[in-house]
């Protein structure tokens, strides 16, 4: 069975690049560009589950990485969440998340080292 990804990020190229780079390694994604549309995608794809993993920027509008993590471990603890971050302010306000989030990610990153940590985390899941 294909794992799906959801990407929750406000860049375009960064977007692209995980979709491109995701699918040359078997997953499927679906990408939005806030934690409020993240979701509502979640809540329309929760009862088949077909959502295994989410990869979000902790910048964005609306709603940001941060406040998506946080509704997502009390909303939906079994789906593991990967925060991507390139400022260094931004990962000290994700201090503290580490127990919700499997990793905080700086960009610019290697596509291997993130396909490593996805890996990692739903690899068993179903």
């Amino acid at each position: 069975m294909t794992k799906r990804i959801l990407i929750v990020e406000d860049e375009a190229d960064i977007v692209n690049f995980l979709e491109r780079g995701l699918a040359q390694n078997g997953f499927t994604t679906i990408s939005c560009e806030n934690g409020a549309l993240a979701l509502q995608i979640l809540e329309a794809s929760h009862a088949d589950n077909e959502i295994h993993l989410i990869i979000s920027d902790i910048q964005m509008p609306v709603m940001d990485g941060i406040a998506l993590a946080l509704n997502v471990a009390r909303d939906m603890p079994h789906i593991p969440l990967i925060l991507m971050t390139g400022y260094a302010q931004q990962r000290e306000r994700a201090f503290g998340l580490e127990q919700l989030v499997v990793d905080i990610v700086e960009k610019p990153f290697e596509l291997s080292h993130l396909i490593g940590i996805i890996n990692q985390h739903i690899a068993g899941s179903a």
